[in-house]
């Protein structure tokens, strides 16, 4: 009979296929959230394996973790020598070592050596393995400001155990919300075929004033944008996102900075070091023309109204002549399909990008989209799909130009 978590494996992506996670929980009251948070790495395709000290059980029963995972938790070592089997030198060791929430008191121990619980024994050996360990504290917070505390997160850190930092409220360090500590787990042992590299993905509609009330806008979404600097992150890009407008929610780890109009984003862009960007995405529904923006209100009730509009400045031109070794992505949206290769290749041509992604204007509403990526020669990838399924599209086509610029300038 098929355990119930297999109904949800892999349901949400890929990122995780394959790999064995070991979920440490030890006993601060944040253990509630880790049935949460093994049934989204198991969405994400992992095998999650959960191990507890004799605390956590008595906050959350180990019958709820077998129910999360289809394992059953390791609540004491025993003959078979459990570390040993998941996080020793084996033949098969498991890809990471996740303690979630962790305490200050194992903080503490595994800083020093110490393994006197099913959880420290674990992180004991597989830092003598080499195996990831990711921690994510949580506690109230004068422990967590604690100096020796922190001396002992440092140390922890000194022998390559990452850290992700609490959601500090009030008093207290809190374990950061699922998604985010399943991003990083993701980040730490999926693809990584963007690490050390810089990415900037730029997104949203930009928003012209005509009057102090009034504005010019478009109907992108951002969700392309927001879709790439996600993965981007996950595959272990510094990534950062500008954006204009957007109807969707940026995750609290993606570094984020916002502009208004077109006049903003060419400021931001000419105060940024963007010459130090490996890749840059132009996601942006950037307007084309900006209005003369009246004083005041214009008032109501003016027949045959005219609107007086200049062309915008062009971003892209700009990005080009700043960023001349950074790969270079623009995006081209027309009316019909017919008119899309055309256009885009023009685009492609006139302003020496590297990449364009066509796509047609019925996708801006919608959570699916089909884009067309052009390169130098013309040459099409095509994808239909969901918009976060394509921004991985899109990512693995930019990961080879990214890869040939390094082999032509011999990095």
């Amino acid at each position: 009979m098929m355990h119930p978590s297999k109904e949800i494996q892999g349901v949400k992506s890929n990122h995780l296929s394959k790999k064995r996670i070991v979920l440490g929980v030890t006993g601060s009251i944040a253990a509630v959230e880790t049935v949460k948070l093994a049934r989204e790495l198991i969405r994400h395709d992992a095998e999650v394996y959960p191990v507890m000290t004799s605390s956590a059980t008595k906050i959350i029963h180990p019958d709820a973790l077998y129910f999360a995972t289809g394992n059953k938790p390791v609540i004491e070592l025993t003959g078979a020598a459990e570390h040993v089997s998941f996080c020793g030198r084996v033949k098969k060791p498991v890809d990471l070592l996740l303690i979630c929430p962790c305490t200050s008191n194992t903080i503490s121990k595994i800083a020093h050596g110490i393994d006197d619980t099913c959880v420290t024994t674990f992180a004991t050996t597989a830092t003598g393995t080499g195996i990831p360990i990711i921690a994510v504290p949580a506690m109230h917070l004068s422990m967590y400001d604690h100096k020796i505390v922190q001396q002992n997160i440092e140390k922890c850190k000194q022998i390559g155990i990452k850290f992700i930092s609490p959601f500090i409220e009030r008093n207290k360090a809190k374990m950061p919300e699922v998604d985010e500590v399943v991003s990083n787990v993701i980040r730490e042992i999926g693809r990584q075929d963007f690490r050390g590299k810089k990415i900037l993905v730029i997104g949203g509609a930009t928003v012209e004033s005509i009057d102090d009330v009034r504005i010019l806008t478009n109907r992108s979404s951002g969700k392309t944008a927001v879709s790439l600097a996600i993965n981007a992150f996950y595959r272990g890009a510094d990534v950062e996102l500008w954006h204009g407008s957007i109807t969707v929610d940026i995750p609290k780890y993606i570094k984020t900075t916002v502009f208004e109009s077109v006049k903003d984003l060419l400021k931001l862009l000419k105060t940024k070091k963007i010459e130090e960007f490996d890749a840059i995405i132009i996601a942006a529904a950037v307007s084309d023309y900006i209005p003369e923006k009246h004083k005041g209100k214009i008032p109501s009730g003016i027949e045959n109204f005219v609107i007086k509009m200049s062309p915008a400045p062009k971003i892209i031109t700009y990005l080009r002549k700043q960023a001349s070794k950074a790969v270079l992505v623009g995006f081209k949206v027309e009316e019909k399909k017919e008119n899309l290769k055309e256009k885009a290749m023009e685009l492609l041509r006139k302003n020496k990008l590297d990449l364009v992604v066509g796509n047609t204007i019925s996708g801006f509403t919608r959570d699916e989209n089909e884009i067309w990526i052009y390169d130098k020669k013309g040459e099409i990838v095509y994808k239909k799909d969901k918009k976060e399924i394509l921004a991985n599209h899109i990512l693995d086509v930019v990961a080879k130009k990214v890869k040939s610029f390094e082999n032509i300038v011999g990095i």
